[in-house]
C-alpha cells in the first residue's frame, strides 16, 4: 500500500493533467480551439512507461516538502514511472533507470536531473526544471526497466506559463 504523500502526489498529477488540458491563456478573450490530448503513457511489449509534467506550485506544500520539491510558478516537475504488465492484465511497478532532457522550441537545453523516489513497492523518477514566461517544453525521456534488454524512448511536449 502506498503512503499518503504518494497517493496525494499521484492524485494531484492526474487531476492537474485533466485541469491543464482544459485551461486557456488568462490573457485570451477568445476561446481556444481544443487540441488533441497528448498521451501520458506508452507501451513497450510487457512494459508501460507513464509520464507527466506540471508546475510545482500545483503540488500541496506537504507533498512538495515530503519529496524535497521547490514549489514555484517558475518550476516544472517531470514525473516518470515504469510498470510491467502481467499476463492477467494487472500491472506492477518496476525499477530501472530514467534519464531525461528538456528543451524549449528555440532549442535551448534545460538542466533536468532525474532522481528516484520509492514508496513501498512504488517507484517514481522525478526531475525539476525552471521556466520563464510562456514556454513549450519538449521532454525527451529514455527508460531502461531493470532486467530488460534495451532502452525505450518517449517524448512529452507541454506548454507552461510561469507565474
Amino acid at each position: 500500500m502506498r503512503s499518503r504523500p504518494a497517493r496525494v502526489l499521484s492524485s494531484l498529477l492526474a487531476a492537474s493533467l485533466i485541469a491543464l488540458a482544459g485551461c486557456g491563456s488568462p490573457e485570451s478573450s477568445q476561446p481556444r480551439p481544443a487540441s488533441p490530448s497528448e498521451p501520458t503513457h506508452e507501451l513497450f511489449g510487457e512494459f508501460e512507461v507513464h509520464f507527466n509534467a506540471l508546475r510545482t506550485d500545483e503540488l500541496t506544500p506537504e507533498v512538495a516538502r515530503a519529496y524535497g520539491i521547490e514549489r514555484s510558478a517558475n518550476r516544472v516537475m517531470l514525473n516518470v514511472s515504469l510498470l510491467r504488465r502481467e499476463a492477467d492484465g494487472r500491472t506492477a511497478p518496476v525499477d530501472g533507470t530514467v534519464t531525461a532532457t528538456a528543451r524549449n522550441l528555440n532549442g535551448q537545453l534545460k538542466n533536468l536531473a532525474m532522481r528516484r523516489i520509492t514508496e513501498g513497492t512504488s517507484v517514481y523518477f522525478i526531475g525539476e526544471v525552471g521556466i520563464s514566461g510562456t514556454e513549450i517544453l519538449v521532454f525527451d525521456i529514455e527508460v531502461t526497466p531493470a532486467g530488460a534488454p534495451g532502452t525505450h524512448s518517449v517524448q512529452l511536449k507541454r506548454e507552461f506559463v510561469a507565474g
